[in-house]
C-alpha cells in the first residue's frame, strides 16, 4: 500500500515497464562487464557478451528516449542553466522535491552515465591490448594508434563510470536520508510522489 502524501501531492505512474527493465537489466550488465574487466578472468570472453549487451541496451534507451512515454523521453528532462540553478538553490532544504521524473540534477547524471557508457563500448569495440586475445571485434578497421588510444580511454573510462556510480548511489542516500525521499521504489513500482502542479 502506498504511503500517505501531504496536501498538493499525488501517486503518479511516472516510470514505464520497459524504461524500469532496462534500468535494472543495464545496472547488471554494467555491474558484471565493469567486474570481469577490473578481476577477470584473462580472456574476457563473458566482458565482451556483456558490453554487448550494454549496447544493446543503450540503442533501446536512445530509441525510448525519443518515442517512449512523456517521462522516458529526452525532452522531457533537458533543462536549461536557469531551471538546473534554481534546482540546486532549493537542493539543501530537507523536504521531498516530489519531482515528475528527473529532477535537473538527476537529469545531468543520465546524460553523463549515457555518454561514459557509449563511450565505453565504443573504446572497447576497438580497442587492442596487444594480447592477441582480448582485441575489440572491430580493432582491425581503425589503427594500430586508435587501438592503443581506444586500450588507453577503456580503462579511464572504467574509473570514470565508478565515480559517476558512486555518485549516482550517494545522490540516493542523500534523498533518501536528507530529504526524506525514495528514488529506489519507483524505479520498481513505477509509482512516484508528484506535486500536482507540476506536468507529467
Amino acid at each position: 500500500m502506498r504511503d500517505q502524501l501531504p496536501d498538493g501531492v499525488e501517486w503518479r505512474r511516472v516510470w514505464d515497464i520497459a524504461l524500469r527493465l532496462f534500468h535494472w537489466a543495464l545496472v547488471v550488465c554494467v555491474v558484471t562487464a565493469w567486474g570481469l574487466g577490473r578481476f577477470g578472468p584473462a580472456i574476457m570472453t563473458l566482458h565482451f557478451y556483456a558490453g554487448y549487451a550494454v549496447i544493446g541496451l543503450l540503442a533501446f534507451r536512445i530509441l525510448w528516449g525519443l518515442v517512449g512515454p512523456a517521462p522516458a523521453r529526452f525532452g522531457h528532462f533537458l533543462f536549461g542553466p536557469s531551471a538546473t540553478l534554481a534546482y540546486l538553490k532549493r537542493l539543501p532544504k530537507r523536504v521531498p522535491s516530489f519531482w515528475p521524473g528527473h529532477n535537473p540534477v538527476g537529469a545531468l547524471s543520465v546524460f553523463g552515465l549515457l555518454a561514459i557508457l557509449i563511450l565505453q563500448v565504443a573504446t572497447g569495440l576497438v580497442s587492442d591490448p596487444e594480447d592477441f586475445i582480448n582485441v575489440g571485434p572491430l580493432a582491425d578497421q581503425v589503427s594500430s594508434q586508435t587501438n592503443r588510444l581506444a586500450t588507453t580511454w577503456h580503462y579511464r573510462g572504467s574509473l570514470i563510470i565508478l565515480a559517476l556510480v558512486a555518485l549516482h548511489l550517494a545522490a540516493i542516500l542523500f534523498y533518501r536520508i536528507w530529504k526524506r525521499e525514495d528514488l529506489v521504489r519507483p524505479m520498481i513500482t513505477g509509482w512516484k510522489a508528484v506535486r500536482k502542479d507540476r506536468d507529467a
